[in-house]
């Protein structure tokens, strides 16, 4: 069997400086982050300036947009970073949720960026504007090319971060955004419709909408210390009864999630009186671990009633 935690668990108290629960820093979803972030930016100066020549409202959205990504892509770097600096008094698990606030942050920057982009496609809906289509064509791209280029990086990253997954949705939307705007010069240059730009443009916002909705309630889900998805706090309390000895009933369930990957949990458990607490407190931790894959709990063990009841 394995050994129990110290006996300062089953008091309900954490120790300062406590590092089992932290996960181990990844440096190379460091460097992806910040090589995304240097062609992001510089490309968006390109293209704001080939949107403005070609009068493209698709082109002027998607730079919009990759300006706005570069900015979250160095937020999401500053917070990775800042994620791997250790515990402290004040601050006992650490700096690591710094990467769920910072895709709560990005998903709200992509709503706004949608909102814009709808307001002006709707106006250029109303009031059409020629587009030169050719040099359309050759910034869209090149937009095509660096946004393949950062979305292979990315991808490459931890999948379950949601810092670095928001990361990879707004370079995934810039994607669609540069081949939203090829078709719609395509289209311009042979048909001469030029209200297909503005068309395109409402199209790729209500993707990035989607995208950036489903990022924003799981990022604030986390933040709200809302209890994961895939677990049934019922289930747990009763699977836990019937599986270890001693235990009477279960109580005081607490589950959240310090960061996407790392839920902890807290709970309350009326034993028998002639149970070893020190057994139970180690067959509970076992059934923790092996059944629900939670490392971190902090176990309140009563052998009477309940002291906060």
């Amino acid at each position: 069997m394995e050994c129990a935690a110290p006996d300062v668990k089953a008091s309900g108290r954490d120790r300062t400086g406590d590092h089992h629960a932290h996960s181990p820093h990844h440096p190379h979803e460091g460097n992806r982050l910040m090589w995304a972030l240097v062609l992001t930016g510089v490309f968006a100066i390109c293209e704001i300036i080939g949107g403005l020549l070609a009068h493209s409202l698709t082109l002027l959205a998607d730079a919009g947009h990759m300006f706005t990504d570069a900015a979250s892509l160095a937020l999401a770097w500053a917070a990775l970073r800042f994620s791997t600096l250790p515990s402290d008094r004040r601050r006992t698990y650490g700096y690591q949720r710094l990467q769920v606030l910072a895709a709560f942050v990005n998903s709200i920057l992509l709503l706004l960026a949608v909102a814009w982009i709808s307001y002006e496609a709707i106006m250029r809906l109303r009031h059409p504007v020629a587009v030169a289509a050719p040099l359309m064509l050759v910034v869209a791209g090149g937009g095509l090319l660096i946004n393949v280029v950062a979305l292979l990086l990315l991808r490459r990253g931890d999948a379950e971060n949601l810092n670095v997954h928001a990361a990879y949705l707004h370079v995934l939307s810039d994607l669609l955004g540069s081949l939203a705007a090829l078709f719609a010069g395509t289209v311009i240059l042979f048909t001469g419709w030029i209200r297909i730009d503005p068309l395109l443009a409402l199209a790729v916002a209500g993707l990035i909408v989607f995208s950036a909705g489903t990022l924003l309630v799981k990022s604030a889900h986390i933040l709200l210390e809302g209890s994961p998805d895939w677990l049934d706090i019922s289930e747990l309390e009763r699977e836990l009864r019937l599986a270890v000895a001693g235990v009477i009933d279960v109580h005081h369930v607490h589950v959240w999630s310090l960061t996407s990957r790392q839920p902890l949990l807290t709970l309350h458990a009326h034993i028998q009186p002639d149970a070893a607490p020190a057994i139970v407190l180690r067959d509970i931790k076992v059934f923790l671990s092996r059944r629900y894959a939670l490392e971190h709990s902090t176990i309140q063990l009563e052998p009477a009633d309940c002291a906060d009841d």
